[in-house]
């Protein structure tokens, strides 16, 4: 198969073009590393973009038509946005979707303790990692906790020049001996990804502790109890005077652990990417620049980013929900074609490109790929017949028309693309959204950028495989 040099095709207008959507691509990545944090700024670039909420829609009881744009947002970790098109919605969509979420660490609801004088967070790690990747380097807190009263207090702690940053620690080379003898896998327990948030006591107030006796022995004991947590009182009162909540407001709370730091040009030659989150960022961020670039077409487009497919696509935020079905129910019924059959015409009619990443090939690593079957950096957008592991289980495998219908229309459009799996046969495997979609009969295709370290606390990916990611979703919208 051809592959495309893409950086030798490009004009000095296109490669200023490049490092513009490089620069903004960073950005996105800097703001957005919770899936929250990220449908909170596809709001606003799509409310810039003249957006509206569906749901305000639905509440002036205004009609849908043709070039009207409408998003909606599910549980604030998930969101779908829709340019109405010319056609009736019975004959189809042109859906661009792609996931949000990212592996890290995720604080438990009752995470805070002290012990030996040092106070930790107790985390359980989300999604599928290398637990030993995730020690010694600085990191981030992100996310929300909800009071009873429902009041939300936003977290973000160490992204600042002048925030402390937090850390999980590992037992020094001197006495690890015996450590350094154990797999890779278990090297780093689970239950060992605890994060050091602080080693000061707290401060005692004037006159305190001078006393050597006690008129009560429940006293007593409960001075020494507060001594021996001094540093876990510390860490709530620095909570309580920046936040104002309490130890207990951890029980309603999602705090995500992630690398401290931006997103960086990589490379001497700034040809590259690194930064955390980019399965899926680096997909959900070329689809909603698509989307939000898009004229009116004759079919509707729309840019769908959803939660929680790192760990199966459950739940109500994720894929396997119905929150897409029903904003396509309330989009349809907002156009006054809704009917349950017209519904189920307008899935299945519809045609979907599901953009998640692929595994670039490594020559550090080259055992573990097939070199005629792999994604190379700079050779354009991947796309994925089927996914899977080992015998293509739970794998959605595009038909064969529609993998021609997609290389005619890149073709046709001047955009770079590649084919891949992932990895050897009998090594790994993967999957993603794409045999949800199937399941309403759509045709789908997994179509992404491929990454470095993928699943790392830092990944990398081509400045020039992002730049055609856009054109291929621009050209998918327009002709598919």
């Amino acid at each position: 198969m051809r592959r495309t040099d893409t950086w030798n095709t490009y004009s000095e207008e296109q490669l200023q073009e490049l490092e513009a959507l490089a620069a903004d691509y960073r950005t996105f990545l800097d703001l957005g590393k919770t899936e929250r944090e990220c449908v909170k700024e596809a709001v606003k670039r799509a409310e810039a973009a003249g957006y509206v909420s569906l749901e305000q829609v639905r509440k002036d009881g205004r009609k849908l038509t043709a070039g009207d744009k409408v998003y909606a947002v599910g549980m604030n970790k998930m969101i779908a946005l829709f340019l109405v098109g010319r056609e009736p919605l019975e004959q189809g969509m042109r859906i661009l979707g792609a996931h949000i979420d990212s592996p890290r660490l995720d604080i438990k609801q009752n995470p805070l303790y002290e012990d030996t004088g040092m106070a930790y967070l107790d985390t359980h790690y989300y999604g599928g990692i290398k637990k030993y990747q995730w020690v010694t380097i600085p990191l981030a807190l992100h996310g929300v906790v909800v009071k009873k009263d429902g009041e939300t207090v936003e977290i973000c702690v160490g992204e600042d020049e002048s925030d402390p940053v937090v850390f999980v620690s590992d037992l020094l080379v001197h006495l690890a001996g015996e450590q350094m003898e154990k797999k890779a896998r278990v090297v780093i327990e689970g239950e060992n990804l605890d994060v050091l948030v602080g080693s000061r006591p707290v401060k005692k107030a004037d006159g305190e502790g001078q006393e050597t006796s006690k008129t009560a022995e429940g006293e007593e004991k409960e001075d020494k109890k507060a001594e021996k947590e001094a540093v876990k009182a510390n860490i709530l009162q620095i909570l309580k005077e920046k936040y104002d909540i309490e130890e207990d407001d951890f029980l309603s709370a999602e705090i995500e652990v992630v690398p401290a730091g931006k997103a960086r040009d990589c490379g001497l030659d700034r040809s590259m990417i690194m930064a955390y989150g980019q399965d899926d960022r680096v997909c959900g961020y070329t689809s909603l620049i698509a989307q939000l670039e898009m004229e009116p077409q004759d079919k509707t487009c729309c840019c769908l980013l959803v939660d929680k497919e790192e760990i199966g696509s459950v739940g109500a935020t994720g894929m396997q929900s119905r929150f897409f079905e029903n904003m396509v129910a309330e989009l349809m019924d907002c156009m006054g074609e809704y009917s349950e059959l017209k519904l189920r015409r307008a899935l299945s009619s519809s045609r979907m490109l599901s953009s998640d990443v692929s595994a670039a090939y490594d020559p550090l690593f080259a055992g573990c790929f097939e070199k005629k079957n792999a994604a190379y950096f700079g050779k354009g957008i991947v796309l994925n017949k089927f996914t899977g592991s080992r015998g293509k289980s739970g794998s959605n495998d595009a038909n064969a028309e529609y993998v021609a219908r997609i290389r005619g229309i890149f073709d046709h459009q001047d955009v770079a693309f590649q084919t891949a799996e992932l990895g050897k046969v009998d090594v790994g495997g993967g999957g993603t959204i794409a045999y949800i979609s199937a399941l309403y009969g759509m045709e789908v295709i997994d179509s992404g950028v491929a990454v470095l370290n993928m699943h790392a606390p830092m990944e990398v990916t081509s400045k020039a495989d992002v730049y055609e990611a856009v054109k291929a979703y621009k050209a998918f919208l327009k002709e598919a």
